[in-house]
């Protein structure tokens, strides 16, 4: 099967070489600078002749980075627009954690409003920026950016995507899109009771008016939470409206990147296949568990984990629900490994540099173009103590989950179940204890995405090398660096 391997590796670096040159191609012709404003890291896209302009200033939702939302700073800049994306407090490489009642306007929305001001006499005062700004935030940040219009008389326009906001009145703000995506029914829901403050007859896709008060709803199709900020109706929604907004024209194309980040990404997963293929070769592989065995180890930790860990209350991570999303995966890594020594089963396989080389992968590679192009993957000195607090779990965790799997040897139903097993635990764990929980929910889509991505290569790893310890410890290290990159930073 040379030739498969051989068409496997040269469509892979085509694949990412392509992306690549799209995705840089995006940010041709920019200017693009990182700065900090207080402890509050910003990077300002422009064009580099541009004539003043308004400014834009662009806020990330709950767990989001400015990485999250450059296909909309590009397209602003490429239209002639300041625009000036930023990390919020507990967020991407801000070292500053969230702090207040999250629970309470008064509380963390404040002082995310007074962050967003302060980034906002930042843009003000930019070279090229002709006195308006106009204020652009996805999910939470929709709320935000809302407020803070209402509380700063000099925001001029607003954008807000997947918006709620109880703050919309039929006066305030005055000038306002929302955009959502069409698998958004809630948010879709909102964003017309907003429009009919204005015009209860208004429906989607439509632009009313009463006095000096402006808005619109627009639906980007076949998207969700995350897509919205990729879609082409999306972007040339917010700038038109920012176009109209300011008496501007603008025809520069559209920083469509959404497409090019899928190809990158699933070209660096395909390369792990034929590079895989260049490990040694030499361990045998792990016996196959009995049946009885495997749902012994998977039954106990995926039921017992949640009841017994119901009463823990632990607050030693000041990061959301990272303290027992890593006793969780410890207890079910601990349960499911010692059922399975308890009936003998021995697992063996280390080899040093399989495992180095997956993390490197893993992390360097894949991780440093997720960081590049997607979201915050590399972080800040402050979160490398949550990470390898993280690890103490995750590392036992995988350690199971590859024993329950066979290194990847397994069928694909077992493999496929025993990550199903987990995610039971945690189903359970949400249920007993919601309020306290409920952050879990949010991280899932990356516990999902690390399954599929990471879960693939070490996989194909595990049945090339035998090495199951190795890509264990790996997985578990990645696993945990991308939690602890992920979670919002809170205040102890």
């Amino acid at each position: 099967m040379n030739w498969l391997r051989w068409l496997v590796l040269i469509l892979s670096v085509c694949a990412v070489g392509l992306a690549v040159w799209r995705l840089e191609g995006a940010r041709a012709g920019l200017e693009i600078r990182h700065d900090v404003v207080g402890e509050t890291p910003v990077t300002v896209y422009r064009t580099a002749s541009a004539d003043p302009a308004p400014a834009v200033v662009i806020a990330h939702g709950f767990a989001g980075s400015r990485q999250l939302m450059e296909a909309f700073a590009l397209t602003l800049a490429r239209a002639g627009y300041v625009a000036v994306s930023f990390d919020f407090e507990g967020h991407g490489r801000n070292p500053v954690p969230m702090s207040g009642d999250v629970t309470r306007i008064d509380g963390t929305t404040q002082l995310l409003m007074a962050e967003t001001g302060r980034v906002t006499d930042y843009a003000l005062s930019l070279r090229g920026v002709d006195g308006r700004v106009a204020l652009l935030g996805h999910s939470m940040a929709s709320d935000v950016i809302v407020r803070q219009t209402l509380a700063d008389p000099r925001v001029s326009a607003t954008v807000a995507i997947s918006m709620f906001s109880q703050a919309v009145s039929a006066t305030e703000p005055r000038r306002l899109i929302a955009i959502s995506g069409a698998w958004e029914a809630a948010l879709r829901a909102e964003a017309l009771r907003v429009l009919r403050l204005v015009d209860p007859s208004a429906e989607e896709g439509e632009t009313v008016a009463s006095g000096d008060v402006t808005r619109r709803a627009v639906v980007a199709p076949h998207v969700e939470h995350v897509g919205v900020l990729y879609a082409a109706t999306s972007l040339q929604a917010a700038r038109d409206w920012l176009d109209e907004s300011y008496g501007r024209t603008s025809s520069a194309a559209l920083a469509t990147t959404g497409g090019w980040i899928a190809l990158l990404l699933a070209g660096l997963v395909g390369l792990a296949w034929p590079l895989s293929r260049l490990a040694p070769k030499g361990l045998a592989q792990p016996a196959p568990l009995p049946r009885r065995d495997y749902w012994m180890a998977l039954g106990a930790a995926s039921i017992v984990t949640p009841l017994v860990l119901w009463p823990v209350d632990l607050k030693i991570l000041p990061v959301l629900v990272a303290d027992y999303l890593a006793l969780h995966l410890l207890v079910f890594g601990g349960l499911a490994g010692g059922v399975l020594w308890l009936r003998g089963y021995r697992p063996g396989g280390w080899h040093p540099w399989v495992g180095l080389a997956l993390l490197v992968y893993g992390i360097a590679v894949f991780g440093g173009a997720l960081d590049r192009y997607v979201a915050s993957f590399m972080p800040h000195a402050g979160r490398m103590m949550i990470i390898l607090a993280i690890a103490l779990g995750a590392v036992a965790y995988m350690l199971a989950d590859t024993w329950l799997s066979g290194g990847g040897t397994a069928a694909l139903w077992r493999r496929i179940v025993a990550k199903l097993g987990f995610f039971v635990s945690l189903a359970i764990a949400v249920a007993l204890d919601l309020e306290g929980l409920f952050f879990l929910l949010i991280i899932l889509p990356v516990i999902v995405l690390y399954f599929v991505v990471f879960g693939t290569m070490g996989a194909w790893l595990g049945r090339r090398t035998g090495a199951v310890g190795s890509v264990g410890v790996a997985l578990g290290l990645i696993l945990a660096w991308s939690l602890g990159v992920s979670f919002p930073m809170f205040a102890l």
